[in-house]
This record gives C-alpha cells, sequence and structure tokens, in this order.
C-alpha cells in the first residue's frame, strides 16, 4: 500500500455560544483543517487539526504550506506503522505538531483500516466502554455559569470545567466557582480554568478564597514556576494544560509537584503517536488525564475517543466530545454524549463517515 494523494480542506466551525476565557480571549468562529490521505489500494485515512492561536503558537493558515513541504516524505510511502513515518516527518520538518497532528491521525485511520480493526485496538485495546466527559463552561457572569452547570448536570455532567479570569477580577472568580460548586452540589469535579490568563497573586487568592469547597485549579498562571508556587500556596490539586505538551514537559510538571491532572491534547502533542506515548508516561507516573484536544469536530473527536477508550479508567480523569460545542457536524455518524458518558465510534479505523459536502472544495491535492 502506498499514499498517491493529499487532499486538504478548510472548515468553518462556529461554536453554538461564543466562548469566553482569560485575557480577553475568545472562540466563536475558527478555521479546521481536515486532511485525506489517499492510497493506490482504494483506502483513505481522514485527520484534523483546528488551531487556536491565543491558546498555542499554532494557526490554520500554517496547515497547507506545512503539509506541502511534508509531501515528498508521504507520497508514495507506506503509510502502515505511523511512528515511523513520523520520525520521518520530525527529520524533515522539526516541530510543527499541530501539522503534524492531522497527518498522523490520518496514517492511523489507514493503518486500523487495513488491519480490518477499530483504531483502539491498535492504541492499547478496549479498555473502557465508555468514558466520562466533562463540561466547559464559558466566561460569563457567575449566576449565568452556575444556570449552565445546572442544565449540564440535570443532562448527566458530572465534572464541569469553570473558565475564569475573563473580566480579570479575581473577587468574581471567586462567585463562579462557588455558585457553581453550589448549583451542582457535592461530589461532581469542578475545576477552575484561566488558560495561563492569572498572575500568581489573584489565583492565590481566589484558590485561598475557595479552599474550604472541594475544588480543582486549572494552569493559572503561564510558567510552571508560577503554577507549582500557587499550588503550594493553596494546597489545592492542580491540572496543567499548556505547560504539558511533550514526555520533557510532563516530567518537569511531576517534578515540581503541579500536576495532579494533565490535558494532552493532539495538536499540542503532535497527533495520536506522541499522545500514546505521553499516556503511557501519566499511567506511570499516576497522573490523571484529560484526553482531549484544543478545537474540532467530528474527526478529531473520533481520534480522541479512540485514545480515551484504550486507556485503563484509573488514569482517565475525563475526556472531551468536541462536535456538541460547534457546527457543522462533519460526520453525521459520529458519536453523541448520554448521561455524561461518551464512546468512539464502532466499525474499523475511525468508524465515522466524513460527509465531503459540508467540507466543500479541497484548498490543496497533492498527487
Amino acid at each position: 500500500m502506498k499514499i498517491a494523494r493529499i487532499s486538504l480542506w478548510s472548515v468553518r466551525l462556529t461554536s453554538h455560544d461564543t466562548y469566553y476565557m482569560a485575557g480577553g480571549k475568545t472562540c466563536d468562529t475558527t478555521e479546521s483543517m481536515v486532511i485525506r490521505l489517499d492510497t493506490d489500494t482504494g483506502l483513505s485515512g481522514w485527520g484534523e487539526v483546528c488551531p487556536i492561536p491565543h491558546y498555542l503558537p499554532a494557526y490554520a493558515e500554517g496547515v497547507a504550506p506545512a503539509v506541502k513541504y511534508m509531501a515528498p516524505v508521504l507520497l508514495g510511502a507506506d503509510p502502515i506503522g505511523p511512528e515511523a513515518i513520523m520520525e520521518r516527518m520530525n527529520a524533515f520538518l522539526q516541530c510543527h505538531p499541530y501539522t503534524k497532528s492531522c497527518i498522523d491521525t490520518a496514517l492511523w485511520d489507514l493503518t486500523a483500516q487495513a488491519a480490518n480493526l477499530p483504531l483502539y485496538a491498535l492504541l492499547g485495546g478496549r479498555q473502557q466502554q465508555d468514558m466520562p466527559l466533562y463540561h466547559s463552561i464559558t466566561c460569563v457572569a457567575p449566576e449565568d455559569m452556575a444556570a449552565m452547570a445546572r442544565d449540564a448536570y440535570d443532562q448527566g455532567m458530572r465534572q464541569f470545567q469553570v473558565k475564569l479570569g475573563a473580566d480579570d477580577d479575581w473577587q468574581a472568580d471567586v462567585a463562579r466557582l462557588v455558585q457553581v460548586r453550589a448549583a451542582v452540589g457535592d461530589g461532581p469535579l469542578v475545576y477552575g480554568d484561566w488558560n495561563c490568563g492569572s498572575s500568581a497573586l489573584n489565583a492565590t487568592r481566589v484558590g485561598r478564597a475557595v479552599a474550604h469547597l472541594d475544588i480543582m485549579l486549572e494552569q493559572p498562571c503561564r510558567t510552571l514556576e508560577d503554577c507549582a508556587h500557587v499550588r503550594a500556596a493553596t494546597s489545592l490539586p492542580m491540572k496543567l494544560d499548556e505547560s504539558a505538551h511533550d514526555i520533557a514537559s510532563i516530567i518537569a510538571g511531576h517534578q515540581a509537584g503541579c500536576m495532579d491532572a494533565a490535558a494532552l491534547k493532539l495538536s499540542k502533542i503532535g497527533g495520536l503517536s506522541a499522545m500514546r506515548a505521553c499516556r503511557d508516561l501519566c499511567l506511570s507516573l499516576g497522573t490523571q488525564m484529560c484526553v482531549e484536544d484544543t478545537w474540532g469536530s467530528d474527526i478529531t473527536t473520533a481520534a480522541l475517543l479512540h485514545l480515551a477508550a484504550s486507556t485503563p479508567a484509573r488514569g482517565l480523569m475525563n475526556t472531551c466530545d468536541l462536535s456538541h460545542y460547534v457546527g457543522p457536524r462533519l460526520a453525521p455518524d459520529g458519536p453523541t454524549r448520554s448521561n455524561g458518558r461518551i464512546a468512539p465510534p464502532e466499525g474499523i479505523g475511525l468508524g465515522i463517515t466524513v460527509n465531503e459536502a459540508v467540507l466543500g472544495t479541497p484548498i490543496m491535492i497533492l498527487d
């Protein structure tokens, strides 16, 4: 089997609700890049990446030129065994993990199809029938966020990410956490996420003000050192996101004592190959994981759900159904949440059928 053609599409994804985060950052309409690798046997593998430039050093317009540059490594190559091709791509073009993530997903899709197996079978086997989800709540008025949490709770959700810092008011952030905790009651997981948008001082003030509650903090500050300071000053458990992006940074977070949990994201880490290695390291370290991605629709969601399903329950804190937050749907048979949980697609490979009519005309075809 050889890769014979590379096709790339640009798709505008619109959030059902504008997403407000710390530092004036928002997510409303984003550009998702969809790739298809066609082979000389008729099999095709799909991948997707939806970069958010204010979240990570990545942008959608950078995908096409990077794919074109790496095309000599891909065209004519046997796609079976994605890690071997990823090694060659890494030697050919350093960094650019977000672009490589969608290519890697397509390679895994092809490999699983060739093996006539669902993708999770190649990533560690089916460890869980379905997985717990978290529900992310946009940073608006505390009472509105509490209402959103109650609505999600009534739909079966039991883990809640509370976005903080949009108005740079630490007392408002305290109110957000207090009111969401009251709305969902004792037991469900509630964590406040600044996406690097807080100072150590303000995050510490918030953490100490809610220390009597069962609250976790997520990535309050940009540097690992400041996050470790907040973790020590508040004694609250902490989840790292932006600071946990590869093997070395995960080890550093563990050594700093501020990584009770970590967000593993496909485009941040560079695809399923690298993410599986980080997953296995976190299992060894005893770090809880959120298996997800920065943003995206059904292709990205399917890929991360296969990895989540192949992760032992002891290490998986939660996963994410990104398709729930945006439109349009790229695959009508993509999985959906049910009572706060979600299962990976059934069938071989990614297990979804991409609706090419929604994609429109490719922006690039290479063969």
